[in-house]
């Protein structure tokens, strides 16, 4: 049992991040489907929509469940903010061209194509995201909650 206990105290940044992940794909997913080809509203659209509504769920998780980043000041979470949308903004550009590529270039336009090239650039920008959050974000506003 203490193996276990020890594993979950090493791991369970990493375990939470890929269970909200998990629900910020389904979100990313779920409203892209919708309106792509529920809506059939062009796919760029439909891409930055649904990044936003997921950045949304991810930021939040990110936060309270998985970095455990206390509310402190408001300059804390102001720079904490600007930083994880800028840094997901990033991984937008990575989102549109990972789309781009797998829809007009290669011709996975079917609405299964369309699933399978999101599900694809979604495990990408999910781990890029990760290393963003865990060295870059998070991490860094530890000082600055601190001044």
């Amino acid at each position: 049992m203490a193996a276990l206990t020890a594993l979950w105290q090493k791991y369970k940044s990493i375990i939470a991040y890929l269970f909200w992940g998990g629900v910020t794909t389904i979100v990313n997913l779920a409203s892209y489907q919708w309106l792509s080809t529920g809506l059939h509203w062009h796919f760029e659209v439909a891409t930055v929509i649904a990044w936003f509504l997921s950045v949304l769920v991810a930021y939040f998780t990110n936060k309270v469940w998985v970095f455990n980043s206390p509310y402190t000041t408001w300059r804390a979470f102001g720079v904490e903010l600007v930083q994880f949308f800028f840094y997901r903004g990033l991984t937008l550009l990575l989102d549109m061209a990972i789309v781009y590529i797998g829809i007009s270039w290669l011709g996975f336009s079917s609405s299964l194509g369309q699933f399978l090239v999101k599900l694809t650039d979604n495990i990408i920008v999910v781990i890029v995201n990760y290393v963003f959050s865990k060295w870059l974000i998070f991490k860094s506003n530890a000082k600055i909650m601190h001044k």
